[in-house]
């Protein structure tokens, strides 16, 4: 809603070769109680003056030596790239009303003035100049804060999960009720936890603990995205993630494997550049998960699936500084990679399973 106190300090602009015509509008204009005028005798400033102060409302002259109304408005066309003329041009003759107005004029007044008329047409047109400037401010904020839920949504969900949520006519990103799930046969999931972070963080304060952290899982985010894995979430110091999901992956294991090194190369980096000794335990398994978004309206992306649990018992109960994978995971990798059988292992919730370390990797 336009509020009548917005219109009267609208910025007018009176644009008139003859000082007579200026002085009466600005007496008229004032007295209506505009208190922002500006006026000028000569047409060739208008285009300075505008793209200096953004008039909301030109009262312009048609006639005038130096340059008529026309030309002023063609110049003004070059400036304004909205297409929007605030203009209202001041003419005696009848004919040149219909021509301005298909020059882009918004409105007209006539000479002589009638306080009246010229009253009533510049509130009408300042309304209409203060409506469109609001309206465009709140689409503006509109957009803005579609940018904001957009980059928020992929922050936290994959990008083709966000088109596939965006598409589905009952989206709202605060109450969400579909479901979107999906089966994915050919899937390595990884776990990775720091091994001695809780102890660290005894010895720390909040703010260290959280931004060596923040550190960490920030080096393992660019890893996964230079690997093509998707991750997953983090749960304390763990981080979990996986390849071949939401779009599959040939090689998916082989990526994840190199994911699993190079985790273990940059935690001891951090290790040298902080002399801090941490090290990683990382566990993976391949097979086939059911993938989705759950929520209503704090969204996750999350997978389930015997695979999942196994991942996560390769690494809770692997070695600090070592890659624990199953059979599934080391048929999958080809001639790439180093592997050390370990045998059967008895793993919780799971019985005897035959597990391998990660040795080495011949190409990166």
């Amino acid at each position: 809603m336009i509020k009548e106190s917005d219109i009267l300090n609208a910025h007018l602009l009176i644009v008139d070769d003859q000082p007579a015509n200026v002085l009466l509008l600005e007496k008229i204009l004032k007295g209506a109680g505009y208190t922002s005028i500006t006026s000028t005798q000569n047409p060739q400033e208008v285009c300075q003056l505008h793209n200096q102060n953004h008039y909301d409302l030109i009262l312009l002259d048609l006639h005038m030596p130096i340059m008529d109304g026309f030309k002023v408005m063609e110049n003004l066309k070059e400036i304004e790239t909205g297409g929007y003329l605030p203009v209202l041009v001041i003419t005696a003759q009848p004919d040149e009303k219909l021509r301005a107005l298909k020059s882009g004029a918004r409105d007209f007044i006539s000479k002589p003035f009638n306080l009246a008329e010229v009253l009533v047409r510049v509130q009408n047109l300042l309304e209409v100049r203060l409506l469109n400037l609001q309206t465009k401010k709140l689409f503006e904020l509109v957009v803005a804060e579609q940018k904001v839920t957009e980059r928020l949504l992929n922050n936290v969900l994959p990008e083709v999960i966000v088109k596939r949520l965006k598409q589905q006519p009952e989206f709202k990103i605060d109450n969400f009720s579909g479901v979107i799930a999906d089966t994915f046969p050919e899937v390595t999931v990884l776990f990775a936890d720091i091994v001695g972070f809780t102890k660290f963080t005894e010895t720390v304060n909040p703010k260290v603990m959280v931004d060596v952290l923040n550190d960490i899982f920030t080096k393992f985010d660019n890893i996964t995205y230079h690997r093509g894995l998707e991750k997953i979430k983090t749960i304390g110091d763990s981080y979990m993630a996986a390849a071949g999901l939401p779009t599959p992956m040939q090689n998916h294991a082989e990526q994840t494997a190199h994911t699993a090194f190079d985790m273990l190369e940059v935690m001891e980096q951090v290790n040298q550049e902080n002399d801090y000794k941490f090290k990683i335990r990382i566990g993976m398994s391949s097979g086939s998960v059911i993938a989705g978004v759950i929520g209503v309206r704090k969204f996750l992306y999350d997978i389930w699936g015997d695979v999942v649990n196994t991942a996560s018992r390769m690494e809770s109960q692997g070695m600090a500084g070592r890659i624990q994978i199953t059979d599934s995971t080391q048929i999958r990798l080809g001639q790439n990679f180093i592997t050390e059988n370990l045998g059967f292992k008895d793993i919780v919730g799971k019985g005897p399973i035959n597990t391998w370390f990660l040795v080495s990797r011949h190409h990166r």
